[in-house]
């Protein structure tokens, strides 16, 4: 078995969800319930088949953020994982949506992040075993960083 590192290839304030699934509808369903939950959003997700002809499935409304889909879930190759890239909108408007698919097994990341996707690689195919998000904390928040956090969060409408 050999361990993997693949860096996700993204504009540095692109959010984007990495996730597992296990069936071939899972493209159509995660377009569905985008533009329901979020008709202005632009997305494009990608889908690695696992089994059968085993490709890169994909769909979206918007061709530069398919593209961007369809390389990175090239680039990570695991079996029945999904990317889906997305503008007008954060995960968080769509994340419970996607959870709720029937076919979806797991969310790795939601983010915009720099993220590291760690995947094993066996004569089979590839797994993901997990995401490194970001960077490692660099201390405790202090008063000040309390009443910033609180701050931001009211200025951009999540919290009263």
């Amino acid at each position: 078995m050999n361990l993997l590192s693949i860096a996700i290839d993204k504009p540095a304030d692109m959010n984007f969800i990495l996730g597992q699934s296990h069936f071939i509808k899972t493209v159509e369903d995660v377009y569905e319930a985008i533009v329901q939950t979020a008709p202005a959003m632009k997305f494009g997700v990608a889908f690695c088949e696992a089994s059968g002809p085993a490709l890169v499935r994909y769909i979206g409304n918007e061709q530069r953020l398919i593209e961007i889909a369809r390389k990175n879930a090239s680039a990570i190759g695991a079996g029945h994982s999904f990317i889906v890239f997305l503008e007008n909108g954060f995960p968080i408007n769509i994340l419970n949506t996607i959870k709720a698919l029937p076919e979806v097994c797991r969310i790795f990341c939601a983010t915009a992040n720099p993220v590291e996707v760690i995947v094993a690689e066996t004569e089979q195919g590839r797994a993901i075993l997990g995401v490194v998000d970001g960077v490692s904390p660099k201390g405790i928040e202090s008063d000040a960083d309390i009443a910033q956090r609180k701050d931001i969060l009211r200025k951009i409408g999540y919290k009263l």
